[in-house]
């Protein structure tokens, strides 16, 4: 073979190769910007499952990169990276792609702790006879989240008969709760779904209009598979209110779990209207909890909520809305986007990058330009300090002002349930960056 047959292979290949080391060193550029940023803002921390990546496994095939939904690994020198740890939500498809078994899904880091209460393969606590799926156990994901609730099921049909009311009570309309209750009807149980808001969905429900909910197939007892990948909080919450109707779902909505008792023989469940005895409970609630409120005087004008339900109900309206995280930017921007609507966002942190860490950047970017856009305004480094009925009063650096306010939306998460498991005897172990 000559220089010109030899060539002719070469050539091709060559240029290939220019493409191919071009296109990952751009890649692995970004990913190196993007790592740089989330530290630079303290945006370090994952807020629940997430990925260690074994540097000495990693043969950086990409895999985990395609295969997360949410752009949280990138590439950097060759290996795999957790680039934006706050955007991780526990997906596992990374793990699962990996074709060198270099993952180890994880719950908290070493400087941040998680409390997950214990739980068996069967999701039974330690606690006999009270089982624990969904968000709580660890699990946020809508796939899984009613994987589990119809798993745990299975687990509590199998116990023992008793004299009690019910044989089980499920506390929480979500994923889980939804998917257990499909269970407890599969298996002929006396069941009762009970749920502190007026609408099921968990933390669905409190998405904004639109928002796009990422799931992914599930078989559901007795309705079978659940084929929705990527689908607006509208469509799925229509889809869940459909199985309701179908399947007569025993649900009581604004009724709020108070108290869990073990007796000799199963539980007394108080709730804000009843109490139930019972063989077994489920808890299918969120991590979430109780609405951390502001603690300032008049948030209990009916004016405060703790959730954007409808932005179209803020119309024609002053609207204050607080907190740095997704659901605050996201609430403010939904308001915003609505007929004469005056919205100011309120944030603690004293510049944009660290104010808005917690949220997107496909989210910072939009908010930033809907302000420079003069569609809504930011107040830095602020708080509310008062609340009157046409008014609310905000600092913001060391200045006050007395505003114009017909609505108030608090968006600062919420107090975990940890102290009401341990309350009930449930062990909790809290996680420093383990299985």
């Amino acid at each position: 073979m000559d220089i010109i047959d030899l060539s002719v292979y070469l050539i091709p290949l060559i240029i290939i190769m220019f493409f191919y080391l071009g296109s990952r060193k751009k890649k692995e550029t970004s990913a190196t910007e993007q790592m740089k940023e989330a530290i630079t803002q303290g945006l370090t921390e994952p807020s629940s499952l997430h990925p260690v990546i074994d540097p000495r496994l990693c043969l950086g095939s990409g895999s985990c990169i395609k295969a997360c939904p949410e752009g949280a690994i990138g590439m950097i020198k060759g290996k795999a990276v957790l680039i934006n740890p706050t955007h991780c939500i526990g997906h596992g498809a990374c793990a699962a792609s990996c074709p060198h078994d270099a993952i180890t899904l994880v719950f908290g880091t070493e400087k941040r702790g998680m409390d997950i209460p214990q739980v068996d393969p069967n999701f039974e606590t330690n606690v006999k006879g009270l089982f624990i799926a969904g968000e709580l156990g660890g699990m946020g994901l809508i796939r899984k989240s009613a994987s589990q609730g119809s798993q745990a099921m299975d687990s509590i049909a199998k116990l023992k008969g008793s004299n009690n009311d019910y044989d089980v009570i499920i506390v929480g309309a979500g994923p889980a709760g939804m998917g257990a209750a499909l269970g407890a009807i599969q298996h002929k149980l006396r069941y009762l779904v009970i749920e502190q808001e007026s609408s099921l969905g968990g933390a669905i429900f409190q998405y904004p209009r639109n928002k796009v909910a990422m799931t992914a197939p599930v078989k559901l007892p007795v309705v079978g598979e659940m084929h929705f990948k990527e689908v607006s909080k509208e469509r799925l919450l229509e889809w869940w209110l459909g199985i309701i109707e179908k399947t007569g779902i025993k649900l009581n909505y604004n009724e709020r779990m108070e108290n869990v008792t073990p007796t000799d023989n199963g539980f007394i469940v108080k709730t804000s209207k009843e109490e139930y005895k019972t063989r077994a409970v489920l808890l299918a609630i969120g991590r979430r909890g109780t609405p951390r409120k502001l603690g300032v005087p008049g948030e209990e004008l009916p004016k405060v909520v703790y959730r954007l339900i409808d932005p179209e109900q803020y119309r024609n309206m002053h609207v204050i809305v607080v907190g740095g995280g997704d659901s605050a930017v996201e609430a403010a921007m939904a308001v915003a986007e609505e007929q004469g609507t005056n919205v100011s966002l309120l944030a603690r942190g004293d510049e944009f990058g660290k104010a808005f860490g917690g949220a997107k950047p496909k989210n910072r970017d939009k908010l930033k330009a809907m302000s420079e856009a003069g569609k809504l305004k930011i107040y830095l480094k602020s708080g509310v300090k008062e609340i009157n009925q046409d008014t609310a009063v905000i600092k913001f650096g060391d200045e006050e002002a007395e505003i114009k306010n017909d609505g108030i939306i608090v968006c600062a998460g919420g107090t975990l349930p940890t102290p009401f498991l341990k309350q009930i005897g449930v062990m909790v172990d809290t996680k420093f960056g383990t299985t």
